[in-house]
């Protein structure tokens, strides 16, 4: 297993994905993911060697090295492929990302899917907020996770 910069040609498996992941909610479409990498948003591949892409995670970050935030926006593994690390590589890799602007980091997720809470809190996050029928058209409730600023070697002290 490899990851890597998500390729625009990807979009359509990451798409296929959302609605197996996400199918209760509202998955986000070949253009949404599409405009994410528009924006400039950092995604990243997990592939394996004659399967391709089981796995994706996105991430933006705004404000300057000095003030920046950072927002996890998703993180999908094909069902076939989950419980062998991969979500956990894959935050990791969106972690680096935010590390490297010495941003905290900040997501929402289901407050009923325990595996994705043991992994942000094995991870720096906490419980911050609540955010009542977040989740639609489900109406699934959502924990708001923080983990603070872990500044990554390449910002300096003056915060350039």
């Amino acid at each position: 297993m490899r990851l890597a910069p998500l390729d625009y040609a990807d979009l359509r498996r990451c798409a296929e994905l959302e609605r197996i992941l996400f199918a209760g909610d509202d998955p986000w479409s070949e253009n949404t993911l599409r405009a994410e990498l528009d924006h400039g948003n950092q995604y990243f591949g997990a592939y394996v060697d004659g399967t391709g892409l089981v796995g994706y995670a996105g991430i933006s970050v705004v404000g300057t090295r000095r003030d920046a935030e950072a927002n996890v926006h998703t993180i999908g593994v094909d069902p076939a492929w989950q419980g062998r690390g991969i979500g956990r590589l894959l935050l990791r890799a969106l972690l680096a990302v935010a590390d490297e602007y010495g941003a905290p980091v900040y997501l929402e997720v289901r407050t009923d899917n325990a595996a994705a809470i043991a992994l942000y809190r094995a991870h720096g996050f906490d419980r911050i907020g609540l955010r009542r029928r977040y989740y639609q058209p489900s109406g699934a409730d959502a924990y708001t996770m923080a983990r603070p600023a872990h500044a990554g070697e390449t910002v300096h002290k003056d915060g350039t």
